[in-house]
């Protein structure tokens, strides 16, 4: 037993360095930069220049904009997982496969899409136009932008849920009905309270991502809308200021704290996080 222990200890030492060079040591250049001045000196400037107008704007732009695509998520995706636990297993494996695969494709190339599809010519107002049907002029707005983080992020709140409502024992919906219990009840007496663990996790795997992105504001808002992910990000490649990006992340590293402390009181056996 010793024996193995050694040898799963020394298998874990390429993770172990590898966590240690990308994951802590960035952190810490996070913290130096986020806490210091340009000269080295101890400030809380760059944490409290969140509160500039431009920056708390950006902040609050990102957090409604990013609530409202988590919110659409959890609504597409909850009946949408329903639905695949219910289809036979051949079947769903083969719609859960659909669902994946546009994740094999680059991120910006599937945000760029839409650009094409969405744009004042693109596909979308070409088919309208032949149609007959007034055109859409949604590119370069925040529902733009929502609609790239539901497209993007929607496989992230789906597949937890549905990890989730296929471990639901069929017997337990039987007994439901048996007692007379009507769909709507079951649904929220059963299904709703037993799938909260994949609702949590599904949400925190959608609002992180969809609060500090930046990529999908840039292109389909067509760098009109800031979020704060383009403070951040414009920090650090057109401002050359490392000190101010970095007291800026600092900043969402909170919410990304408070997510995951919302995912460990719902999910504390870490069954809605897996799949």
């Amino acid at each position: 037993m010793n024996k193995t222990k050694k040898i799963a200890g020394m298998l874990g030492i390429p993770y172990t360095v590898w966590a240690a060079v990308f994951i802590i040591v960035p952190l810490l250049m996070v913290f130096w930069y986020g806490l210091t001045d340009a000269s080295g000196h101890f400030t809380l400037a760059n944490v409290a220049s969140i509160a500039e107008p431009a920056h708390s704007k950006a902040l609050l732009m990102a957090l409604i904009l990013s609530l409202i695509a988590t919110g659409v998520c959890l609504l597409l995706a909850y009946p949408l997982s329903m639905f695949l636990v219910e289809t036979q297993k051949t079947t769903h494996s083969f719609l859960a496969m659909l669902l994946i695969v546009p994740m094999w494709m680059n991120f910006l190339l599937r945000t760029m899409a839409w650009q094409t599809l969405l744009e004042k010519n693109g596909v979308i107002n070409g088919i309208l136009s032949f149609l007959h049907l007034p055109e859409l002029s949604i590119i370069n707005t925040p529902g733009a932008i929502i609609l790239g983080m539901v497209y993007n992020f929607l496989p992230f709140m789906v597949l937890p849920i549905y990890h989730v409502l296929a471990k639901i024992d069929d017997s337990i919906i039987n007994a439901a009905h048996d007692l007379g219990a009507d769909h709507f009840q079951t649904l929220t007496r059963i299904l709703l309270p037993l799938s909260i663990p994949g609702i949590v996790s599904g949400v925190t795997m959608v609002f992180v991502p969809a609060l500090t992105t930046f990529v999908i504001s840039d292109i389909l808002g067509g760098g009109k809308i800031m979020l704060i992910g383009n403070a951040i990000d414009q920090s650090f490649t057109k401002g050359s200021n490392w000190n101010l990006g970095a007291g800026l992340s600092l900043v969402l590293m909170i919410f990304i704290l408070a997510s995951m402390a919302i995912l460990n009181k719902y999910d504390k056996d870490g069954k809605g996080g897996t799949f």
